[in-house]
């Protein structure tokens, strides 16, 4: 099969990368500077010439807190351009695996893990463009799966574990929020995931929603303390703080967990817990140091 994976500079592309390294099936990595995925011509046509037969959308506006001054970004990135690469899939007979956010739920609903049914209420821009890009999947009628997830990290680009790491050895002292609970999601879990689905010939008869974070719940507060203890930065003190200490123009959800039993079922897979997979990340950071 061809396989046509978009913002592979990102963190998840580079991991879809490094999971499809040994695979039989032919895949073809795009930046920006390679394709244009708010160009509806160009997309078509890269996927028709391509003769693509799975579309793996790996682009997004993803700063939460920039989104609400630059709404028309967000919405060009997180809906326009999955439009595109949806049309584009539907023209070809393609099947097109997006991922998405649990910020498509936006506020508290209480502290039960969120499954695909439950209504979704967007509280801030990213979240918003990000349910528009889900809308334009089902409005589309192209073969897809959506994976939800959250609190993304992985060894490549700006994200919170290596914002820690780099905090927790610098400062004597640090405040990180405890009443925002949901589980870190390391990107090449995600990305090994979604390379074994389309190697084992799973997305035929599987299209729909699904849930994937790691396993397990945690405060950033606690993902912080865990940051800082495998990493060996013990002189940081690590204090808890509220919300309302770090004022947002987003109201971010104070319980985001995903359900994911659709997705273990439908896939017959079991998913990491979130601190072994943080371990294998601050290795693979320090070993990458040490080299």
């Amino acid at each position: 099969m061809n396989i046509l994976v978009t913002g592979a500079a990102g963190q998840l592309g580079r991991c879809i990368r490094n999971a499809s390294e040994n695979s039989k099936d032919s895949y073809i990595f795009t930046a920006r500077a390679d394709l244009d995925v708010t160009d509806a011509e160009a997309v078509a046509k890269a996927v028709r010439e391509g003769r693509i037969d799975v579309i793996i959308n790996c682009t997004a506006y993803t700063n939460v807190d920039k989104a609400e001054d630059d709404a028309e970004a967000a919405e060009l990135l997180n809906a326009v351009a999955v439009r595109n690469l949806a049309d584009a899939a539907k023209a070809a007979g393609a099947t097109l695996v997006h991922v998405s956010t649990d910020y498509v739920f936006g506020g508290s609903a209480g502290n039960t893990p969120r499954n695909e049914d439950e209504p979704v209420n967007p509280t801030g821009v990213y979240g918003l463009t990000k349910l528009h890009g889900e809308h334009e999947i089902a409005a589309s009628g192209a073969k897809a799966l959506i994976f939800r997830t959250a609190w993304l990290y992985s060894e490549y680009g700006k994200n919170f574990v290596k914002t820690m790491l780099s905090l927790t050895a610098d400062k004597p002292m640090l405040k990180v929020v405890f009443d925002q609970c949901g589980t870190p999601t390391y990107a090449q879990d995600l990305a090994d995931a979604i390379v074994r689905i389309v190697e084992e010939r799973l997305l035929e008869g599987n299209e729909g929603i699904y849930h994937y974070s790691n396993e397990g719940v945690c405060s950033w507060y606690d993902f912080t303390k865990a940051i800082a203890e495998i990493s060996g930065h013990t002189a940081c003190d690590i204090r808890p703080c509220h919300s309302d200490e770090f004022p947002s123009k987003v109201v971010r959800p104070s319980y985001s967990v995903l359900d994911k039993t659709k997705f273990k079922e439908t896939f017959s897979t079991t998913v990491p817990y979130w601190t072994d997979s943080l371990r294998k990340c601050i290795k693979n950071l320090s070993d990458r140091q040490e080299a």
